[in-house]
């Protein structure tokens, strides 16, 4: 059984930091591509990074700059570093493991916001 394992969400203040992390169990095999997938209240979902099956990260115009995704191979565990935290960036994130779009070796299209597996999803929330 697929599972992934969200934490770290919270609520900081404008310009304020937060760390999530994934761990993912189940699968039988080590390198796939991992998404950061976000959803605001009222919105649609919108992809913030991946990382392929090298450790690549790949960002979106939004958290380009802002946000640090990574890739733990020993511990199966994904981050994703949020720093200069705004209000707009208010929204439940999701770690999702990605089987069906490109492949491992090729994730570097953001904007999916599809995927095979996902988390529970950690909230993030920022006041002004």
């Amino acid at each position: 059984q697929v599972q992934l394992a969200e934490s770290g969400g919270g609520s900081v203040h404008t310009g304020g930091s937060l760390k999530l992390s994934c761990v993912v169990s189940g699968l039988p095999f080590a390198d796939y591509c991992l998404r950061w997938i976000r959803q605001a209240l009222g919105k649609e979902r919108e992809g913030v990074a991946t990382v392929d099956g090298y450790g690549e990260p790949s960002y979106s115009d939004s958290s380009k700059g802002r946000f640090t995704a990574s890739k733990d191979s020993g511990k199966n565990t994904f981050y994703l570093q949020l720093t200069d935290l705004r209000p707009e960036d208010t929204a439940m994130y999701y770690c999702a493991v990605d089987l069906e779009h490109g492949g491992a070796w090729s994730c570097s299209d953001v904007a999916v916001n599809a995927a095979t597996y996902w988390g529970k999803g950690s909230p993030v929330t920022i006041s002004s």
